[in-house]
């Protein structure tokens, strides 16, 4: 997998997200099976983590490993409450 090819999967994983809030379950799916195979799928949605951590890194100062912990008790968080109706 090249560069450009990692990233128009992380654009795509970014649509996945995107899709799902505005309600666009189907269109999620879709842009979930355009992908070639589940390791690519894996690897976009790191890049777009990693790119998504560095941009709130670069706008708040924190360091990655700051931010980590905060997403982890986040995810902690979100994992005790109740999914949305």
């Amino acid at each position: 997998m090249d560069a450009a090819d990692a990233f128009a999967g992380a654009q795509r994983a970014a649509g996945v997200i995107a899709a799902k809030h505005r309600g666009d379950l189907a269109g999620a799916q879709q842009l979930l099976a355009a992908f070639p195979d589940e390791q690519a799928r894996a690897r976009a949605f790191e890049l777009l983590a990693q790119l998504v951590l560095s941009i709130l890194r670069a706008q708040t100062d924190q360091s990655m490993d700051e931010l980590v912990q905060e997403l982890s008790l986040h995810i902690a968080a979100a994992a005790l409450s109740p999914p949305p109706a």
